[in-house]
């Protein structure tokens, strides 16, 4: 990977802007994984309980020999886990499946938490405030949340200690919430995009396989340079090491300020990503 950008959170700790993501659907595959870590310079891994494979990534990691200190660790907290004692016990669950002492980044997965007699708001907090503890204690380098929007942070502001180090939502050229963006930023809270590719829809839309021609680049390449360009973390995920060798190659070019404007224009508010209450006791 070439000149492996990073951003500044607000503690002072560095995140890699382009890392690769995993998911629980088709997302993971053990060699695609080495491939990243040992041949790619992939130094981000953006994973979930939710997942299932924080277990196959410890195997991974160890299979690529890069030093856990070279690493950048994400997981989340699934729902079904929010509450106090059980964020934390959650938390180091996480850790033991993925072979870890401590994590990178730990994230509230959803806003949503759907506890029978409670408020959201009462179990984000109560959450949250296990998080910090946690944050405290050394086994979490940095906390966040994702897909909270503004109504979300702004009450995670009033009932919490600590602001958001990163808010994870999905990003790309179809949905683009430049107001939930820009509001991160102003309280000191770095913004991650996931799906960036939309799901591979945004890889044959005429404009952006003009730029690809344009630039002598492909698609994907383009996408993940608009997105790293507009200074969001960025974790494309693929299973195929050649696709992951393609996605790391976007810091040798940059896109003029009119392409990025024209891709801008693309917003359609189309949210790819979307969850219903069953699934938390899933």
């Amino acid at each position: 990977m070439q000149s492996c950008t990073e951003v500044e959170l607000s503690n002072g700790l560095k995140i890699p802007i382009l890392g690769l993501g995993t998911s629980h659907v088709g997302g993971y595959s053990h060699d695609a994984v080495v491939y990243a870590l040992r041949d790619c310079g992939v130094r981000h891994i953006d994973t979930a309980k939710r997942y299932g494979c924080e277990e196959a990534l410890a195997k991974a990691i160890t299979e690529s020999l890069v030093p856990r200190e070279d690493l950048w660790i994400t997981t989340k907290l699934w729902p079904g886990d929010y509450g106090y004692q059980s964020a934390k016990q959650a938390c180091r669950a996480s850790c033991a499946r993925l072979g870890v002492d401590y994590l990178d980044l730990y994230l509230m997965h959803w806003p949503d938490c759907q506890v029978p007699g409670r408020s959201n708001r009462e179990v984000r907090m109560e959450t949250w405030r296990a998080l910090e503890e946690l944050y405290d204690e050394g086994l979490c380098r940095a906390i966040g949340v994702s897909n909270f929007l503004i109504p979300h942070l702004e009450e995670l502001k009033e009932d919490g200690s600590l602001t958001p180090h990163v808010n994870q939502v999905e990003f790309h050229p179809f949905q683009q919430p430049w107001e939930l963006v820009e509001f991160c930023r102003r309280q000191g809270t770095v913004f991650e995009g996931y799906c960036p590719l939309a799901k591979g829809q945004a890889l044959t839309h005429p404009l952006i396989l003009q730029l690809a021609q344009k630039y002598d680049r492909t698609a994907s390449q383009i996408c993940i340079r608009w997105s790293v360009q507009n200074g969001v973390v960025t974790i494309p995920k693929s299973t195929k090491p050649e696709r992951i060798s393609e996605n790391c190659q976007v810091f040798g070019f940059s896109l003029a300020e009119e392409d990025m404007k024209s891709i801008r224009r693309l917003h359609a508010d189309k949210k790819l990503v979307h969850l219903s209450y069953p699934l938390w006791k899933g």
